[in-house]
């Protein structure tokens, strides 16, 4: 029997450190769920809003797949690689921890805050080599569908992880309609960034997860300007 575990925005962890609102769906930091300590592959979901001229001081990671998704606003990424970049909506940002390396993240905007995800899977090996890569996708990509924005092979124009995890990315409003068919062995997690839609016919909002667990088909319909993220990722023994 399949079933759709919903993890409701509400039931998040949350800190709140005045120039950061941070909302964790999976334990993070002083937040502690032992239910949701991640899902398979996928370690954190941090749903982060960052006050304009403020930021994440340079801070150390290693062995982790860091994917930052920029929905409003600015944020500014600088590393130890050498990298700096502005990322803007549209923009999806992969670091590979590997065996070391810090960062920065900081929202270059006087004025206006920046509402982004950062995401982080856990890799297929530790010790791998840290690494650096961003992608644009236009708003047309992902409109209607599941556009491929990160995948363990790096195909199709996705951005590349040390993962065997394939991430999309859709936009549905109206009538538009997406189907997606899951694979045994393997495990798919939604998550809500903006809107509400439907997805098997159970309404789902802004800041919800989704676990899915033997459910054959997922159609996401009825959407209200929503965005949503579909991680397809190697199985893990959960059942």
């Amino acid at each position: 029997m399949g079933m759709l575990k919903i993890r409701r925005a509400a039931d998040r962890g949350h800190a709140d450190h005045g120039w950061l609102n941070s909302k964790h769906s999976f334990s993070f930091a002083d937040f502690y769920d032992p239910e949701y300590m991640g899902f398979g592959k996928l370690r954190v979901i941090n749903d982060d809003r960052v006050q304009s001229a403020k930021g994440f001081g340079t801070h150390p990671h290693r062995d982790m797949e860091i994917i930052s998704y920029v929905l409003d606003g600015e944020l500014e990424h600088r590393d130890s690689m050498g990298n700096g970049s502005v990322m803007r909506p549209g923009d999806v940002q992969r670091m590979s921890a590997g065996t070391g390396v810090t960062h920065s993240e900081f929202n270059p905007s006087p004025s206006e805050p920046v509402h982004f995800l950062q995401i982080w899977i856990v890799p297929d090996a530790k010790g791998h080599q840290p690494g650096y890569e961003q992608q644009h996708f236009a708003e047309s990509q992902k409109r209607g569908c599941l556009k491929l924005v990160a995948s363990g092979t790096g195909r199709d124009g996705s951005i590349s992880l040390n993962q065997d995890a394939d991430i999309y990315a859709g936009l549905f409003d109206g009538n538009e309609e997406a189907t997606f068919a899951t694979k045994q062995g393997r495990d798919t997690w939604l998550q809500i960034a903006r809107g509400s839609l439907n997805i098997n016919g159970e309404r789902i909002e802004a800041g919800d997860g989704v676990a899915v667990t033997r459910v054959g088909e997922l159609n996401l319909s009825k959407g209200e300007v929503a965005e949503v993220l579909l991680f397809d990722m190697a199985g893990s023994n959960h059942g």
